[in-house]
């Protein structure tokens, strides 16, 4: 069973990002607020949920959420930032979003930028430990999932669907077959040949 605060007297937002690792596609972020009795039998690391599951699951959070934002980053801004400060914006965009205002920040990973004079503290595998970090995981995923679901039917022979713009065989080798996009991280390592840009 995951903890649901580390601090009783201060409200806590929870907060992480999804896609960082992959060629294509947004960072996308969330943060969420939860009760502090806030208990759930199945809440954990989106990574070690299904997508049944995830799906489930954030409705759930949205519905007993104090407050909930999800906020996205393109492509085109992570090769302009870096995609370390691209995650970062997008988690204190979401931040931004929240109808309360927190006083704490629990933010999953070991690295962050100070968010306005709010205190936090960066945890490392901060999802499989509180449950509002697990929540923004799951927020954080299943949003960007169905964005990356829908450009798909833009561009199908990425296999964006269900690759979700990770780096797999066949998105590799597709990106050496067709070129890059204009969804691709221009920035990021997605060939040594990068032949043709399609629009």
């Amino acid at each position: 069973m995951l903890k649901s605060y580390l601090y009783y007297n201060l409200i806590e937002a929870g907060c992480d990002e999804a896609g960082r690792g992959c060629l294509a596609g947004p960072v996308v972020a969330a943060a969420v607020i939860l009760p502090k009795n806030f208990r759930h039998p199945v809440l954990n690391d989106s990574k070690k949920l299904t997508a049944r599951q995830r799906l489930n699951l954030r409705d759930e959070i949205r519905d007993r959420a104090i407050s909930w934002k999800v906020a996205f980053v393109d492509n085109k801004e992570i090769d302009e930032l870096n995609i370390l400060r691209a995650s970062v914006k997008a988690m204190h965009l979401a931040i931004d979003g929240l109808v309360k205002e927190p006083q704490f920040l629990l933010v999953d990973g070991n690295r962050f930028f100070p968010y306005r004079e709010i205190k936090h503290k960066t945890i490392v595998k901060g999802d499989q430990l509180f449950f509002s970090i697990a929540a923004a995981s799951v927020l954080a995923k299943t949003f960007r999932d169905e964005y990356m679901e829908k450009i798909h039917e833009e561009f199908p022979v990425y296999g964006w669907k269900n690759n979700k713009g990770y780096p797999t065989s066949l998105h590799k080798a597709a990106i050496m077959k067709y070129g890059i996009t204009s969804y691709h991280r221009r920035s990021f390592n997605l060939f040594d040949t990068q032949i043709k840009i399609v629009f």
